[in-house]
């Protein structure tokens, strides 16, 4: 080698070996940074929650994952869906609060807001400590994964167990500072902000629905269930009644309805208190306008029949706009865009309020009734042939059938936590373009509602649950509604 070549390796070596010192020296804190906010992202994602009771109801109370502001609004989960709280908090942590229970009797006024069961403050009392216990728990979980991560790392570099126990120590030290800076500094506002909540209703910034008090006339202690709900209860577009009054005629009541079925079936005296249009809002909480005629809201009729012991619910399309939905998705070149979404995640959003307000004067009938709340059926299969002059595609159905799983969800997850029945009926084999379908089809008076032989199914899956739950048929005479 020549001298020259000599001089510039020797230069050059140095300055390599330099070079590779300063980064691995710059890349240590880094690395360990992005450990340490990694682990705070794997850990908020995996601690449990912390369930606090109060007021008759259950609620899980954790941390939503960070955000960039400075303050901003918590998440509420009901029944699967994600609602931003009214109350903002400070800091980029915040709470994430899940409704997961239901109870009934004299903590009704607790459920609808009020202060004087438990006493005023008691549940953001309540939160506020779960949020501290979910603070530790959230603090032991990201330290653990620290230790996991470096524990690896030692080993694989076959460090001493001194110098391996060193570097546990401080992995586990420094996440402990990263979380009390998180929870002490960036939400330090948070538990004086969750004691100020006094019920679910300050959360989302909305009175919750006055309690419904029974239909003046007479008792009907001769009914032994009630079916409440909307178009798909009623039976419409099937054979009417034999002797229907003007509301029965109004809210399209047929004879072939499920709680026809069932009454047939179990020789019960079955109430259909269903009305097409019906919403919780306009129909079953509060009265419907129908045509020229007004109906008093179901649970109000449904309270005046004292010994019935079983309740049945069908309702969500009415409060989603579901038959309006459908129309724009069958007229737009596709139905999954930002806006439609956002109109019915809005819609959903207000759905499950009005949802926990029914669950909740319905956990507090005095009579405890076994309370089913049906689910909707899929209507469409794979063959949507019959749809194809509608401008109704497979892309369309599933988008449609996505939102209905999100109702679906919802209903199943309100029923649980109030301790209810949920029940799923199914068309399969038998949707919408099948040779022998359950839906009314597009030229049929009530399109995508059950034909007759789809009420059947569907009380038929109501009676599998009713025997599951043990409830007895009655052994009285069937009537009339």
């Amino acid at each position: 080698m020549s001298s020259g070549r000599l001089v510039m390796l020797n230069r050059w070596y140095p300055v390599s070996i330099s070079w590779r010192r300063w980064a691995l020296v710059a890349a240590v804190p880094v690395a360990a940074g992005a450990l340490l906010l990694g682990a705070l992202w794997v850990a908020v994602r995996i601690t449990p929650l912390q369930s606090v009771t109060t007021g008759g109801q259950t609620v899980q109370v954790g941390a939503a994952s960070p955000g960039w502001g400075l303050s901003g609004p918590g998440e509420l989960d009901l029944f699967g869906q994600t609602i931003a709280t009214e109350p903002s908090f400070p800091g980029p942590v915040r709470p994430r609060l899940r409704l997961t229970h239901i109870t009934a009797n004299a903590e009704l006024a607790q459920l609808l807001g009020s202060n004087e069961h438990g006493g005023a403050g008691a549940m953001g009392r309540e939160l506020a400590a779960g949020w501290l216990r979910y603070a530790l728990w959230e603090g032991a979980v990201s330290a653990g994964v620290v230790v996991l991560v470096l524990s690896t790392v030692t080993g694989i570099r076959r460090y001493s167990w001194r110098r391996t126990t060193v570097v546990l120590l401080a992995g586990a030290t420094a996440m402990t500072v990263v979380n009390l800076v998180g929870f002490s500094l960036l939400a330090s506002g948070t538990p004086s902000a969750l004691r100020n909540v006094h019920s679910l209703s300050d959360l989302v910034g909305r009175v919750s629905a006055t309690p419904v008090s029974p239909d003046e006339g007479p008792s009907m202690s001769e009914v032994q269930a009630v079916v409440i709900g909307d178009s798909t209860a009623a039976g419409i577009g099937n054979q009417p009644l034999l002797q229907p009054n003007a509301l029965d005629q109004a809210c399209g009541r047929s004879a072939d309805s499920y709680a026809e079925q069932l009454a047939a079936v179990n020789n019960w005296n079955v109430l259909n208190l269903a009305c097409s249009g019906a919403t919780i809002r306009e129909g079953l909480l509060g009265s419907q306008q129908v045509k020229t005629s007004t109906a008093a809201p179901q649970l109000a009729q449904l309270e005046r029949a004292p010994k019935a012991t079983v309740v049945i619910v069908g309702v969500g399309a009415d409060d989603l706009h579901w038959a309006d939905l459908t129309r724009l998705c069958a007229a737009s070149p596709n139905c999954d865009d930002r806006a439609t979404d956002a109109y019915f995640q809005q819609q959903m959003a207000q759905f499950v309020l009005d949802y926990r307000d029914l669950l909740t004067q319905l956990a507090a009938l005095p009579n405890h009734p076994t309370v089913i709340v049906n689910q909707y059926y899929n209507p469409f299969g794979s063959d949507l042939s019959c749809l194809a002059p509608l401008g109704v595609d497979s892309g369309k159905a599933d988008a449609l059938q996505s939102r209905l799983g999100q109702l679906n969800t919802a209903l199943r997850q309100g029923a649980d936590a109030a301790g209810f029945i949920s029940v799923q009926p199914s068309f399969s084999g038998h949707t919408l373009c099948s040779s022998q379908s359950f839906v009314q089809g597009p030229k049929d008076h009530a399109p995508l509602h059950p034909t007759a032989a789809g009420e059947l199914a569907i009380a038929l899956a109501d009676q599998r649950a009713l025997s599951v739950a043990g409830q007895p048929a009655a052994n009285v005479p069937t009537g009339q509604r």
